[in-house]
């Protein structure tokens, strides 16, 4: 069923909060952390690489010093931006 393999690659707490920051541009580690503040480094480190993992966003590393690395949406990422779109309407309309 395709909705266990949704429920598989969003079943961590903050994937889809990381996934709807990066709908509209790439942001570097800090910067989702600042936004997550509440998230530990080590989690969003571990999101960041499932998400990867999962193909919906990608690392690109640049060659600065001290190294600049930018987290982005994959092809596959951009497809889940209706549905979650949705998902935060239904959140704000229900409350």
């Amino acid at each position: 069923m395709g909705v266990v393999y949704v429920q598989h690659i969003l079943s961590w707490r903050w994937k889809l909060l990381i996934l709807l920051f990066l709908k509209d541009k790439a942001y570097c580690f800090g910067e989702i952390k600042n936004i997550l503040n509440e998230i530990s480094q080590g989690s969003l480190t571990k999101q960041l690489r499932k998400l990867e993992a999962d193909g919906l966003i990608k690392r690109e590393v640049f060659p600065e010093v001290p190294p600049k690395v930018e987290y982005s949406l994959t092809d596959k990422g951009e497809k889940l931006i209706p549905i979650m779109t949705m998902l935060e309407q239904f959140g704000q309309d229900c409350t």
